[in-house]
């Protein structure tokens, strides 16, 4: 990376003159701290996306499979909706592991397979973003509208409800993508490193439009969690004088305290980002703590609800919790069966 920097920088689709000062100055900085031993000592930063994706890979498939496995439980809209933003976790998971050991092993990717990759974990990261907004209006609606729930989401329209998920996921970053495409006239080689954190501060001095796409999506994301945050405000006005919440340890505090947790960590990152773009823009921190910001926010902060959101949803949930039990429980027995059958028998 620290070789092809500068001189790619300099070739400019359609205009042979450099860029400004300012830009080669960021650039010769980020080509500096990328050969610089606090860069080598930043691989620590792969050891929480490697925890989580173990942890995912070992509770994620097994409630993914509970739910698509018995028809009573995927026939329900909470279950659905769960099951699609847990797979879509899953996915960020995977291929942010993926991207974190890349840029800790120096491998350089392609520029086509970077912007693949960083198109699925936009994909994937909206996807479960937009779909737990969709479980908190599920709730909202299930609790304000017992009586006609069934009848505003039915199985078939919860169906159709995800696949729009899937398109408006899809669509979003697709848009911001085709933005940058059309209006950057240089692609920098910095990018073979297809680092997160790196692209974040780049964004930050890139051109007014990619300025402006990194505002609006962080826009987006934020009127997605506030919608979350007054939909949750709103049930605890309607239910508080109900009688559920008057022992702190009873199943509705302990489930309402559980999803604020979840949006507080989804929160988090975007409100750390927000400060510290504001920060950096503004030249109170450099580059090396901007990055070293950033490689917290995008490999503790934003990955944290991911491996969080499947114990403090799904297995609160007692059909799937006794299913897995029962799965567990059938293993084990079947385990103690093979163990006996492979002792030698003594005969008297």
């Amino acid at each position: 990376v620290g070789d092809t920097l500068l001189p790619c920088v300099c070739r400019a689709q359609g205009n042979p003159d450099p860029q400004p000062q300012q830009e080669s100055s960021f650039l010769y900085y980020l080509q500096e701290w990328t050969l610089s031993p606090s860069y080598t000592n930043m691989k620590v930063f792969l050891i929480p996306p490697l925890v989580c994706f173990v942890a995912g890979v070992l509770i994620i498939p097994s409630i993914l499979f509970v739910i698509f496995s018995r028809f009573s439980i995927r026939q329900e809209t909470r279950y659905m909706l769960l099951g699609n933003a847990l797979l879509c976790d899953l996915i960020y998971i995977l291929f942010y592991t993926l991207s974190a050991v890349f840029n800790a092993a120096n491998l350089k990717l392609p520029k086509e397979a970077c912007i693949l990759l960083l198109f699925l974990l936009a994909l994937a990261y909206c996807g479960g973003l937009f779909t737990a907004a969709a479980m908190v209006l599920d709730t909202y609606i299930a609790i304000s509208f017992p009586l006609r729930y069934i009848a505003i989401l039915p199985a078939s329209r919860t169906k159709k409800v995800i696949v729009l998920l899937w398109i408006c996921s899809g669509a979003f970053p697709a848009t911001f993508f085709l933005l940058l495409w059309s209006t950057q006239n240089f692609v920098p080689c910095v990018l073979e490193m297809c680092s997160i954190p790196v692209i974040l501060i780049l964004t930050l001095n890139g051109t007014d439009a990619t300025k402006l796409c990194y505002w609006l999506a962080a826009s987006v994301i934020f009127l997605c969690l506030f919608l979350m945050l007054c939909c949750y405000a709103i049930l605890y006005f309607k239910t508080r004088k109900s009688g559920i919440w008057e022992s702190i340890s009873s199943r509705a505090s302990v489930t309402f305290l559980m999803h604020h947790t979840v949006l507080f960590f989804y929160f988090s990152p975007l409100l750390a980002l927000i400060v510290e773009s504001f920060l950096y823009i503004n030249s109170v921190i450099g580059l090396q703590i901007g990055i070293w910001v950033s490689l917290a926010i995008c490999n503790v902060l934003m990955i944290l609800p991911k491996i969080l959101f499947p114990f403090l949803y799904g297995l609160r949930y007692r059909e799937i919790s006794a299913s897995l039990k029962s799965m567990v429980r059938r293993k084990l027995s079947a385990f103690q069966i093979f163990l006996i059958s492979c002792l030698p028998i003594k005969c008297k």
